[in-house]
């Protein structure tokens, strides 16, 4: 069946389903609308708010001038919940009358737990999220979306003292997991391959890179599981995680923190945030951070800092220009540091073993990035986005691997140079809107993407650790090289020269639209979307020049007011460089997903819960020519089938649980080497499970008191970085339990977060061949986190 045949087949059914139950909608109905306006504690509009009528689906987002309006509310006594990221949820009395608009008296929302008239605060520092980012270009609330978005949000990271990407932000999410690598960006897996990197919307992956976001400057993460056709057409079918930044809020504060830890780790991050014109037309964000931070293993160190300014320009109520720069600075032991080699097996070696020496020079990590958005809310239905990013990327440095290892001890490595940049630009313009055709409401979706990334990399210069003199042994190790062994990396010359035909390039373009249908009172929901993307690909001298067009098909319904079922078909496509033998060039990977679930608010909101399932298919993967190695063929197919099940929110007044579980069994399904098919696919755990709970006492003498308990659990581990030998994992089971106590007012904070409390050996890695020895990474042993903030 080809990809048009089966996108009818799908459409049609499901439009004449839509269109069946709204043949039988009664027209007129008992309804009414509500409107108003939030505002801030100094009366200005407040945008970005989430306004929705309690029990229902019903809802919407406050404009720039902060107002509102909800069409088709049942006649009656309602109570609309508001809530907006670092503000208290608020709880108002609504009386609809049919057939008219209810006005509500202006709605202001605070920053604190204080009570404001006959409006009842619900509470704060809840780890669930209602809406998406405004990056993630969908103004559906997630409980309606077809598909599994979980949000990551700053309570969440805050609670478990979270320094960056490279930390525990995966345990949060259902599924994913970081897999060990170099440590100057983060590798995330889920649902069988890794997952692109997003910042702001845009698709920041580069081959290696980008730096690991430091986490004071970020808002939220959220985890868009599948390929998301219209969001990313040429990434991993997976999905992709997208780092939302800070932005000026408009309220004047400041809040100052401190942390010292285990390793000789020392931390400072400043957050202000104001306006810089007394009309608060012009306002600011600006968070500092500086960093020293050892390891568990000797002469292993990251030591950081960040500035990150944002300002933001109200050119009238309706347009504003937010304009965002963000350096980010890392100078950190030479890469590959964490990896430890043995002929005898895995974690034969203690953990704080390194196979590192004290007097190599230092990686130096300078990253740039600058954001351009301009908005313009075009009227109460409509807007429009423009955005333009720019990031720059120099790295000096050198990284560490072995060529071999022997039984008695003795490690064979090199230290090879690694000086890389990467340069990328982006741009972005896209359109939100909702008109209405008889009983049906159309959420409009529209806009084009333009790309173009590139990466170079000096790997051409390579020295050995040994000679005849001196050989690195674990079981007696010396940590200083001698002097003549040290190496001397030759850059007189330009990257670009010493690069040669290591330059990785990729520009693309992507026109895409797409329509949610909302029939039977929004109960209904049909998304109907594609994409036409054109990516030019270059690597190591090769390149292609593919177009592709990428349907998606989805559909929500709603059983009652806070459940509602969906299901799912998308695709994506990822460009390969290269020829085969006959110099035929490679046709590039297309996933097919299938996705169904079923979400569900519990509480009146306070909490939310998601099932879904799945299936990945890989095609056109490569595989090894088997009529001569040096060349592939493309045979190749992996499928990637699993469940998962994630839960967060408040369960009771002060009680937080984000918890979460999935299942994961991906098989290379087609192979030249018949052998292989049926084997894993490298890189990932078929069990995963985590949790965190806490609790925080909100009345009485020792209010603000509170304490978090969670784990991290995975089973039946399959290495990323190995080749596929046979069936069985290749890794052990892990379990860690992590847990904090902490006391805050509104004016301070102080939190004690312990890791690894059992003091358990957990590491990840695998039978390396071309080494003929076993590599892993070792985490930390039991370890601590002492904070302290104020707020100003």
């Amino acid at each position: 069946m080809n990809k048009s045949t089966l996108t009818n087949r799908l459409f049609i059914p499901l439009s004449v389903l839509c269109m069946s139950l709204f043949c039988f909608t009664v027209m007129a109905q008992n309804t009414g609308s509500i409107t108003g306006k939030t505002r801030t504690a100094d009366a200005r509009p407040l945008a970005q708010v989430n306004v929705r009528v309690a029990g229902t689906r019903l809802g919407t987002i406050t404009n720039e001038s902060g107002e509102y309006l909800i069409p088709n509310v049942p006649a009656g006594q309602q109570v609309l919940v508001i809530s907006r990221v670092g503000h208290a949820r608020l709880r108002q009395a609504v009386t609809v009358t049919a057939g008219e608009t209810t006005q509500v008296p202006d709605l202001t929302v605070l920053e604190n737990a204080e009570q404001l008239e006959e409006v009842v605060v619900e509470g704060k520092n809840t780890y669930k999220t209602d809406i998406p980012s405004s990056s993630l270009r969908l103004k559906t609330p997630l409980l309606e979306v077809p598909q599994n978005i979980q949000v990551v949000n700053r309570q969440l990271l805050a609670d478990q003292q979270i320094f960056d990407m490279l930390e525990g932000v995966s345990r949060n999410v259902s599924g994913v997991t970081r897999q060990e690598h170099w440590d100057n960006y983060a590798r995330l897996n889920m649902r069988g391959s890794r997952v692109a990197p997003f910042r702001n919307g845009m698709n920041v992956q580069s081959t290696w890179g980008p730096l690991a976001e430091d986490l004071s400057m970020v808002e939220r993460i959220e985890f868009v599981k599948g390929p998301a056709g219209f969001m990313m057409a040429n990434g991993e079918p997976s999905g992709f995680y997208n780092v939302v930044t800070k932005k000026p809020t408009g309220v004047t504060r400041g809040e100052a923190t401190f942390a010292v830890g285990s390793f000789d780790t020392y931390r400072a991050t400043l957050d202000l945030d104001g306006k810089l014109s007394q009309d608060n037309r012009l306002l600011y964000r600006l968070n500092v951070m500086g960093q020293s931070k050892g390891s568990h293993r000797d002469f292993e160190f990251n030591n950081r800092y960040t500035i990150a300014p944002v300002v933001k320009y109200k050119i009238n109520e309706q347009t504003s220009i937010t304009a965002e720069y963000t350096y980010q600075y890392s100078q950190m032991s030479a890469i590959g540091s964490a990896y430890v080699f043995d002929a005898n097996g895995l974690a034969k070696q203690p953990r704080n073993a390194t196979n590192s020496f004290a007097n190599l020079d230092p990686t130096v990590i300078h990253d740039h990035s600058a954001f351009l958005i301009f908005e313009h809310q075009i009227s109460d239905n409509w807007k429009l986005t423009g955005q333009l990013a720019y990031f720059n990327f120099n790295q000096v440095g050198s990284s560490l691997w072995a060529d071999s290892a022997k039984t008695d001890g003795r490690i064979y490595s090199y230290n090879g140079i690694w000086d890389a940049a990467n340069e990328s630009k982006f741009g972005q313009i896209f359109v939100n809107g909702e008109v209405t055709t008889g009983p049906v409401v159309h959420r409009i979706l529209g806009g084009l993407d333009l790309g173009n990334k590139k990466y170079m990399a000096d790997w051409g210069q390579s020295f050995p650790l040994y000679d005849s003199t001196f050989v690195f042994n674990s079981n007696a190790p010396n940590y200083y090289l001698p002097a003549h062994l040290i190496p001397k990396f030759d850059r007189s010359t330009s990257l670009r020269a010493r690069a040669g035909v290591n330059v990785m390039s990729q520009s693309f373009t992507g026109l895409y639209v797409q329509d949610e249908l909302r029939f039977w009172q929004d109960r209904i929901r049909l998304t109907l979307a594609g994409r036409l993307t054109s990516v030019k690909d270059s690597q190591y001298g090769a390149g292609t020049d593919e177009t592709k067009f990428t349907p998606r098909v989805g559909i929500s319904g709603s059983i009652n007011k806070q459940t509602s079922i969906y299901a799912l078909y998308d695709q994506a496509f990822v460009p390969q460089s290269g020829a085969d033998r006959q110099g035929k060039a490679f046709d590039p990977i297309t996933g097919n997903n299938l996705e169904a679930g079923l979400k569900k608010d519990w509480a009146d909101g306070r909490w939310n819960s998601t099932v879904s399932v799945y299936q990945i298919t890989k095609n056109n993967v490569l595989t090894t020519d088997p009529t001569n190695p040096n060349y592939s063929i493309q045979l190749g197919e992996t499928q990637t089938k699993g469940v998962e099940v994630d839960i967060r929110g408040e369960l009771l007044p002060g009680m937080n649980l984000v918890i979460n579980y999935a299942y994961t069994d991906g098989k290379i399904t087609k192979d030249t080497k018949s052998e292989n098919v049926g084997l894993p696919v490298p890189g990932f755990s078929k069990h995963v499970t985590n949790a965190w709970l806490s609790y925080r006492l909100r009345k009485g003498a020792l209010q603000g008191l509170g304490a978090s308990l969670g784990y991290q659990w995975q089973l039946d581990r399959y290495g990323w970085f190995s080749d596929a030998v046979d069936d069985k994992p290749t890794m052990p089971n892990t379990f860690r339990l992590d847990g904090a106590i902490s006391w805050q007012n509104n004016r301070m904070s102080v939190a004690l977060n312990v890791n690894n409390i059992l003091d358990a050996y957990l590491y990840s890695g695998a039978y390396y061949a071309w080494s003929r020895a076993y590599y892993w990474q070792a985490e930390a042993p039991r370890n601590f986190r002492l904070s302290l903030g104020y707020k100003f």
